[in-house]
């Protein structure tokens, strides 16, 4: 690549950047030829930064009374839950989103029927957005937590049945 090739064409920063806000997006990229360009919002790695320190004081104790309560169709102890042969548990730490987008609809209702393979929510980590699959076959019974919610590794999100 010559010195004139790696310039930045700034209007085209600009129109990424447009597209995020107008979608919803966190992150776009975009390839022409040997140019790449990757243009990403901080304010969620931020937001996970700010709730990741409390989540091993607040969220342990208040997730079980708190959280499940108002999305949950039934109560069950932690204990049980993570034993649960539905349980769908988080593959990584990060943030998860209950919808592709703010204000869309859910990818799962407490009673909708999934296939393995299909798409129950999304886990943010490190700026990349990881879509979470059914294990099995069944229906949704329980969504334990809220969007948005910070997530640990192996923590029960969903009771699949």
């Amino acid at each position: 690549m010559s010195k004139d090739d790696s310039s930045i064409n700034e209007d085209v920063v600009r129109q990424l950047a447009e597209i995020l806000n107008e979608t919803d997006l966190t992150e776009i990229e975009y390839e022409k030829g040997e140019c790449r360009i990757r243009v990403a919002r901080q304010t969620t790695v931020q937001q996970m930064q700010t709730s990741a320190a409390p989540l091993p004081l607040a969220a342990p104790a208040a997730a079980p009374s708190s959280a499940p309560a108002p999305v949950a169709s039934e109560e069950a102890g932690p204990a049980d839950l993570s034993k649960h042969p539905g349980a769908l548990k988080s593959p990584m730490v990060g943030n998860a989103y209950l919808s592709a987008a703010p204000g869309a609809d859910p990818f799962v209702k407490i009673g909708d029927s999934v296939k393995a393979g299909d798409s129950v929510l999304i886990i943010e980590a490190m700026k990349v957005m990881n879509q979470i699959k059914a294990h099995k076959d069944g229906v949704v019974k329980q969504i334990l937590l809220q969007d948005a919610d910070p997530v640990e590794f192996d923590q029960v999100l969903l009771i699949i049945e």
